[in-house]
């Protein structure tokens, strides 16, 4: 039997299965199993992506121009500082179909917009409410104890810097 040389695009990842273990955490294993085929299937058909590793300083232009290269954009929703209400690192693009989604992953994932490699992942819907970052101090939780000066990311991690003041 052939073996693929490559992963398939539309299969849930890291990111996407971490979120579910946190939802169901509280959940028995049974419940669980049962949850996991239909999470799966709404990847397999979703039409939104999470784009990561933004620059603070990135424009919904840029991220416009760049991902309208691969579909016609449904929705883009910035990723915004819970309390500061300012730019934090990421967005979700929604196209109106999968396949556009997928060109993306596969074509623009990866690659450097603001001389920062961002990440997409397919993403089951965005919600009202999930464009705030989560992290203490309202951004997101990953740049909080990056200990590297970034200043495409604000500078020093928070949890980083708070340690040394």
């Amino acid at each position: 039997m052939p073996r693929n040389t490559i992963d398939r695009l539309d299969k849930p990842s890291t990111y996407a299965m971490s979120k579910k273990r946190r939802r169901n955490r509280n959940r028995d294993d049974e419940q669980q199993r049962d949850q996991t085929p239909e999470f799966d299937d709404k990847l397999k058909e979703s039409t939104t992506l999470y784009v990561g590793n933004l620059s603070f300083y990135t424009t919904e232009e840029q991220i416009h121009e760049l991902f309208s290269k691969c579909g016609e954009i449904k929705r883009l929703v910035m990723g915004l500082d819970r309390f500061q209400k300012t730019p934090c690192g990421f967005c979700f693009v929604e196209y109106y179909t999968h396949q556009d989604a997928l060109d993306c992953m596969k074509y623009i994932g990866g690659t450097k917009l603001d001389e920062r490699v961002i990440r997409t992942d397919l993403d089951e819907g965005f919600e009202e409410g999930r464009q705030y970052g989560r992290g203490r101090s309202g951004g997101q939780v990953r740049d909080e104890y990056r200990d590297e000066f970034d200043p495409g990311r604000g500078g020093f991690g928070r949890a980083y810097a708070d340690e040394y003041d």
